[in-house]
């Protein structure tokens, strides 16, 4: 364990700035962590005050509701904080899940056994009732070795929500993990999902992100054996006054990893926020080492904004490839003209857009299910995006006459 003092300068002269991804304060002592602000380079983008009470060191107000629907082979129990593997994936980075950590005495534990290969998902649906009262949780997936399966975490209702997600991989193991937020608007959730991956080890990491008033939730994947993959996605569709934060870190630790990251959002009305940060560590043994990451923001209407920010540290000079992309704009104006020569007016080209822009993703979910519940969600979003994109083109089109 590594046990260290968040850095606030309690004293000017002798605060030395995090520099790096990889030298944050790690504890599971909430009391080793000071409460976040804006100042610290972690949480500039995020809406602190509404984050706030899931800083405070207390025990949960209430309880959300778990129902775990799980094909038969796999393992569906609760684990003590001191239980193994719980612990083995991460040591908590800040307050919020330190003390989810300490707080939640049982977590719940999913496990695939080895040698298991489970053709059905385990689905996980997880719903709340109340906004005002400050709930916990923990959450541990589990595939030993040679197992292989899917496991989709579905979020709904109204919560004050912090909670780590562990994911363990043993060598050889292979796991799809799908986050679903489908919160009431009312909801602030603040959670962090860690996965370690072992040698040979594949996982396929998906967030999808709709509803909330503020959803931060950040994915940490650890290639710690020679060998290991990692595809992480993400789609989300930000509307006015939204606030949905995703701060991935990819930590190649072993040889011959590979890792590809791409993060899709549409953003429209009047304060829609969106921040992605991508944060990719190749370390010093990491020989051979080909990553990837890539974060795209279509922009729908005046008043919404998306920050985007990858980063890339490379300690190794024997690797494959490391690169990064970032994009945000209104529309590709090359798809929008292929369109238009095919005889389809520019207002339906504009929508058209928008629907291939998101479904690379939805596509990529690999359940039929699970692909068709998030198409819906997508055409109840577009239809309201319709007046945004109705307006934009009205004013393009006045400017055009003007000039």
């Amino acid at each position: 364990m590594t046990t260290a003092k968040s850095p606030v300068a309690h004293n000017a002269e002798k605060f030395v700035p995090v520099q790096t991804r990889s030298e944050r304060p790690k504890s599971f002592v909430p009391a080793d962590f000071s409460a976040p602000t804006n100042r610290d380079a972690e949480w500039k983008y995020s809406p602190v005050d509404k984050f706030a009470p899931l800083f405070v060191d207390e025990a949960a107000q209430a309880q959300l509701n778990y129902d775990v629907d799980a094909p038969e082979g796999v393992e569906v129990d609760s684990i003590a904080a001191n239980e193994g593997p719980r612990g083995r994936a991460f040591i908590p980075e800040n307050i919020a899940s330190a003390i989810a950590h300490a707080r939640t005495e049982q977590a719940l534990l999913v496990r695939i056994p080895a040698e298991q290969e489970i053709a059905e998902p385990v689905r996980v649906r997880i719903s709340g009732d109340d906004a005002t009262k400050r709930s916990l949780g923990h959450i541990v997936l589990h595939a030993e070795r040679h197992a292989r399966g899917t496991v989709i975490l579905e979020y709904t209702g109204s919560a004050l929500h912090s909670e780590n997600v562990e994911i363990v991989l043993d060598d050889e193991s292979s796991l799809k993990v799908i986050a679903l937020h489908e919160w009431n608007d009312d909801t602030v959730h603040l959670g962090i999902h860690h996965a370690t991956v072992g040698r040979a080890a594949a996982i396929d990491h998906s967030i999808v992100t709709f509803g909330g008033s503020a959803v931060r939730v950040n994915p940490e994947v650890h290639l710690d054996g020679n060998g290991a993959e990692s595809d992480v996605r993400g789609l989300y569709y930000a509307d006015s006054g939204q606030h949905f934060e995703h701060q991935v870190y990819i930590d190649h630790a072993a040889e011959r990893t590979r890792t590809d990251v791409n993060y899709k959002g549409a953003l429209q009305g009047s304060g829609a926020r969106t921040v992605w940060i991508g944060d990719v560590l190749i370390r010093e043994g990491a020989v051979g080492t080909d990553s990837y990451e890539q974060n795209r923001n279509l922009v729908l209407s005046d008043g919404a904004r998306a920050d985007s920010v990858p980063n890339l540290e490379i300690e190794c000079g024997d690797i494959e490839g490391a690169g990064h992309a970032s994009a945000t704009g209104r529309f590709d104006e090359e798809h929008l003209f292929y369109l238009m020569a095919r005889g389809i007016d520019e207002l339906s080209a504009r929508r058209l857009v928008v629907h291939g822009f998101l479904n690379e993703i939805v596509q990529q979910l690999d359940d039929e299910a699970l692909a068709e519940r998030v198409q819906n969600r997508l055409e109840e979003e577009l239809k309201v995006a319709d007046a945004a994109i109705a307006a934009i083109y009205e004013r393009e089109q006045a400017e055009k006459e003007r000039k």
